[in-house]
């Protein structure tokens, strides 16, 4: 019974997100991924923390792979905040 109070959640927090972003101008993108990035590495704290707490087969290989997916989450939304920020940014006319 705890799996489906779980699920429920998982699946309540993406759609929640999805509305979120969503509806967000184009002119507050940049600061709401620097934000997301933030929480991307708390996630990370918390995939690190998986997969070295228990000494378990299963949790080891799903923590390796959720350091793995936060790390990837978190260097490519820094690489799309800096692309966006440069955009901003006025060229130099030699």
């Amino acid at each position: 019974m705890e799996i489906i109070y779980l699920l429920f959640i998982v699946l309540l927090a993406a759609f929640l997100g999805f509305e979120l972003i969503r509806k967000v101008p184009a002119t507050l993108h940049t600061p709401l991924m620097s934000g997301s990035n933030a929480i991307s590495g708390i996630t990370l704290v918390g995939a690190l923390a998986a997969a070295g707490g228990d000494h378990s087969w299963l949790t080891t290989v799903l923590g390796t792979a959720a350091v793995a997916l936060a790390s990837i989450n978190v260097v490519g939304g820094y690489l799309v905040t800096d692309r966006m920020l440069s955009m901003f940014k006025k060229k130099d006319k030699k």
